[in-house]
């Protein structure tokens, strides 16, 4: 197997991981928090208005976080 020479490809490495771990966080903690949100609909149905609305809050602040480590990606492979 040919060994990884230059610090340009060791980034392009962390690049494919910040990305990939950061969008598997991301996909688990929306999972988690649909689960709960069913729960909480199914528990009691007069809250969904609220439940939906402190969900959605949440499921934004964790594509946020995957959205910093594109960013991340993206400046190690030297696009920005």
């Amino acid at each position: 197997m040919e060994e990884v020479k230059t610090i340009s490809d060791l980034a392009q490495l962390g690049a494919g991981l910040a990305i990939g771990l950061a969008g598997c966080g991301a996909g688990l903690g929306i999972g988690i928090g649909i689960k709960g949100l069913m729960e909480a609909i199914a528990r009691q149905p007069e809250a969904a208005g609220k439940a939906v609305g402190n969900f959605l809050l949440g499921a934004a602040l964790a594509e946020a976080c995957a959205l910093y480590a594109l960013v991340v990606s993206l400046m190690l492979i030297g696009k920005i």
